[in-house]
């Protein structure tokens, strides 16, 4: 009997590195046109999350106001829809599921009552953190 050898039949092989090096310079192209509207798109988000948060606060506080007469000052904060602040008998809180949430770039959001602009003034400085600013640094505000 008579062994058959695979004879002619060419061994399965890795690629090259040209082929590599194509397809990572293609790899290269694609991140760098993706990539920063990718970005872009993320400071967008960030501002939309903010104005939603400066909302759904302004309707917490538009509720202690209900139950309580008038809103926190200045030194209650924003911790008074989440805890009762002292000497507050008619607060029917919590009125926020969840603590206060920092801003999306990790920083306390502005709380002054009365403010400049309203009752209260309520406010996000952006992703730079201090006042002013334009594009992503703009300040986001309640009114």
């Amino acid at each position: 009997m008579q062994k058959i050898r695979n004879v002619g039949k060419p061994r399965a092989r890795g690629f090259t590195l040209l082929e590599l090096l194509v397809v990572m310079v293609i790899i290269g192209l694609l991140a760098g046109y993706v990539g920063p509207r990718y970005f872009s798109q993320i400071g967008k988000s960030e501002v939309k999350v903010a104005r939603a948060q400066i909302d759904a606060l302004g309707k917490a506080l538009d509720q202690f106001r209900l139950d309580v007469g008038h809103y926190p000052s200045s030194e209650q904060g924003l911790a008074s829809l989440v805890s009762a602040p002292a000497n507050e008998t008619r607060w029917d809180g919590p009125y926020l599921q969840k603590a206060v949430p920092l801003d999306p770039w990790g920083n306390p959001y502005v709380f002054v009552a009365p403010g400049e602009h309203g009752e209260y003034d309520l406010l996000s400085y952006g992703r730079d953190g201090r006042p002013g600013g334009d594009g992503d640094a703009v300040d986001i505000t309640s009114w």
